[in-house]
């Protein structure tokens, strides 16, 4: 049986927050799932790729200026009936209500701990990406 290819998205305007997003989630977070990243910087660069690329999962830093992950989770889902799943990342727990307002399907706090991260990424995509 060969892996499940699936495209997630990092997005965050610090190249550092999505090297460790990256290393976090792992190229294979599963058995079974093997992952191949498409980086984001901005706002618009975000919106654009989920507008034309199949993007299975988005993993955005809330933390982000000038535009925040919470409004692009928002927007993608106010604007889309097909919207990705989305992994909001928070810097404190206490923040998750912003995640709730903003519809995301999951929340991950910094600084991420790879089990957490990889297993969070994996229920995600075996649960709400389409196969």
């Amino acid at each position: 049986m060969s892996d499940r290819l699936c495209t997630v998205l990092l997005y965050s305007d610090d190249p550092q927050v999505r090297d460790r997003m990256r290393l976090a989630v792992g190229t294979r977070p599963a058995p079974g799932l093997q992952i191949e990243f498409v980086d984001a910087s901005t706002y618009a660069e975000t919106i654009r790729l989920v507008d034309d690329y199949e993007i299975d999962l988005l993993v955005l830093d809330g933390e982000a200026s000038p535009g925040g992950g919470i409004g692009i989770a928002r927007q993608i889902k106010d604007d889309r009936d097909d919207a990705p799943p989305t992994c909001l990342v928070i810097a404190r727990a206490a923040d998750r209500w912003l995640a709730a307002y903003a519809e995301v399907d999951a929340t991950l706090v910094h600084p991420l701990d790879p089990v957490t991260t990889g297993s969070t990424v994996a229920e995600l995509l075996r649960t709400h990406a389409p196969a």
